[in-house]
C-alpha cells in the first residue's frame, strides 16, 4: 500500500482531433507524470460501437512490444512523453486513439 501511495499519475493528450489525408503520416502524443521510473505505456484504439483494440506498448526505457503485424505503427516513450506514429494513414485507420500508462517498480 505505500508503494502505490508514493506513485502518482498524471496523462494529458496533446491534441483531440487529428485531421490527415490519406498517405500522410499522423503522430499522436500524449504527456504524462510519474514518480516511477518503471514506465510502460499501451497505445489502443476505438471504432465506434466496437471494444477497444490494442496496438502496441513500449517501455520508457528502450525495449517495446506489438501485438500487430501493422508496421506503420510506431511509438517513441520517454519518462514523461510518448509518441504513437501512424505512416501512410488509410480511411480505415479512423478511430479514437487512447494512450494508457502502467507504473511499477520493476
Amino acid at each position: 500500500i505505500l508503494l502505490c501511495s508514493q506513485l502518482r499519475m498524471v496523462m494529458r493528450p496533446e491534441e483531440t482531433n487529428v485531421s490527415k489525408t490519406e498517405g500522410e503520416s499522423v503522430t499522436l502524443k500524449c504527456s504524462y507524470e510519474t514518480s516511477s521510473q518503471y514506465v510502460r505505456v499501451f497505445w489502443y484504439r476505438q471504432y465506434p460501437n466496437r471494444a477497444l483494440q490494442y496496438l502496441l506498448y513500449k517501455e520508457a526505457r528502450q525495449w517495446s512490444g506489438s501485438h500487430t503485424s501493422d508496421s506503420r505503427f510506431q511509438s517513441t516513450t520517454s519518462r514523461s512523453s510518448t509518441e504513437f506514429t501512424i505512416r501512410e494513414v488509410r480511411l480505415s485507420d479512423t478511430a479514437l486513439y487512447y494512450c494508457a500508462l502502467r507504473v511499477g517498480t520493476q
